[in-house]
């Protein structure tokens, strides 16, 4: 069976191709005319389908042919709106190098916009980078005064915060210490006073210038919140009747400001070295005192004073100097027995003093006094006599002492 083509093929009326454009019309006017019965009818009044006609009958229009009906339509429209366009002349050619041109123009600003806004950008830049170089300096400084700043006010807040503390500390170690020696003074003290105290009972006799005297003397010594820059010397001294009063009483004395420091007490007897060699008692006496002070011997108690050879005494300007002594923490106990039966006790302390000062320079100074470089002299004596006369105390007798005496 032969098939129908459809489509935009020209539609066949009475056998005569007709436009697609008539097909409408045509069919208008088909369906116009009045129809027999079982028949078509042509444009031209032709009966279709019987069979002395040769047509076909018309093939009716799908949508698809509607459809390109519409195109033809729009493509008619377009040439028939080109044709009103003023046709140009017909030498007229297109310029094929006008677009390169136009290119090329365009190419050739763009790239100036291009390097104009890249020297502007590195001018920008330029300018930036000398601002921030400028700005550098000016911040660095900024920092580094804040910082300056910022260290002043650590410090002084440091300064404010030390200086009560050292203030507190300053003034509270000291407390400490002076509540620790005070207490401890309190202790030697109270011991010293103790022992003078018995002494005092035992030697009745005495007069009361000398217990006062001696314990100021010796009780100043013994406070260590004092500063010591000399040795506490004293000097005591009697007639023949008290001999073993000044022995008993001085060697007590000396004992009782060793007890109260814990500590013992040197002892030289110069009637033991009276016949010896000068310069060999000086040795010993030094040695003696040197090795017994180094040990921790706080006294010494040097017996007839007047019986050391004359110029053995110059070693105490080592020990009695009131700068330069070679130990200031200690004291020196001296006893001077006069030729003289007995003392008054009408004398005064003054009085004393110069009767034992020209003992001395009797007894030292002397034509039978032996002459030598070490030997003592006017001037040397002078010096010593400055040194271990601070104080010059009188011993009286005293009844019902040991008959053995006193060691």
């Amino acid at each position: 069976m032969r098939k129908t083509r459809r489509g935009p093929l020209a539609l066949l009326v009475a056998g005569q191709p007709v436009h697609p454009r008539s097909s409408a019309v045509n069919v208008t006017v088909n369906s116009a005319l009045p129809r027999a019965p079982g028949r078509l009818l042509g444009g031209d009044g032709r009966q279709f389908g019987n069979p002395d006609s040769l047509t076909r009958p018309p093939i009716k229009a799908s949508s698809s042919s509607t459809y390109f009906l519409q195109e033809n339509l729009k493509k008619e429209k377009a040439k028939a709106y080109d044709s009103n366009e003023p046709e140009k002349p017909a030498g007229h050619q297109p310029n094929i190098y006008t677009p390169l041109k136009e290119r090329k123009a365009d190419f050739l600003e763009k790239n100036q916009e291009h390097h104009s806004t890249t020297s502007q950008s590195r001018s920008k830049f330029r300018d930036q980078s000398s601002k921030e170089k400028q700005s550098q300096p000016l911040a660095k400084n900024d920092g580094e005064s804040q910082s300056g700043f910022h260290k002043s006010w650590t410090l002084l807040l440091v300064l404010l915060i030390s200086v009560p503390l050292l203030y507190i500390l300053w003034s509270g170690i000291p407390s400490l210490l002076n509540a620790t020696l005070s207490s401890r003074d309190t202790q030697i003290l109270q011991a010293f006073r103790a022992q003078m105290k018995k002494l005092k009972n035992t030697y009745q006799s005495q007069d009361p210038n000398l217990w006062k005297r001696t314990h100021v003397f010796l009780e100043k010594h013994l406070n260590a919140s004092h500063l010591h820059l000399e040795p506490a010397i004293l000097l005591f001294t009697a007639g023949q009747e008290a001999e073993k009063a000044l022995k008993c009483l001085s060697n007590e004395i000396a004992d009782a400001f060793a007890f109260s420091q814990n500590a013992t007490t040197i002892k030289i007897n110069g009637a033991d070295k009276a016949i010896l060699d000068s310069d060999v008692v000086k040795l010993e006496v030094d040695n003696e005192l040197s090795s017994g002070f180094r040990e921790g011997k706080k006294v010494a108690v040097v017996h007839r004073f007047e019986l050391l050879p004359a110029g053995s005494t110059l070693i105490f300007y080592k020990y009695c100097d009131h700068e330069n002594a070679a130990f200031k923490d200690v004291a020196l106990l001296l006893t001077v027995l006069l030729d003289e039966q007995s003392l008054r006790k009408s004398l005064t302390l003054q009085e004393v003093e110069e009767k034992v000062r020209d003992f001395l320079w009797a007894k030292f100074t002397g034509s039978d006094a032996p002459s030598s470089y070490n030997s003592m002299d006017t001037d040397k004596l002078s010096g010593l006599w400055s040194r271990i006369s601070h104080l010059v105390l009188p011993v009286w007798p005293e009844k019902g002492l040991p008959v053995e005496g006193c060691t």
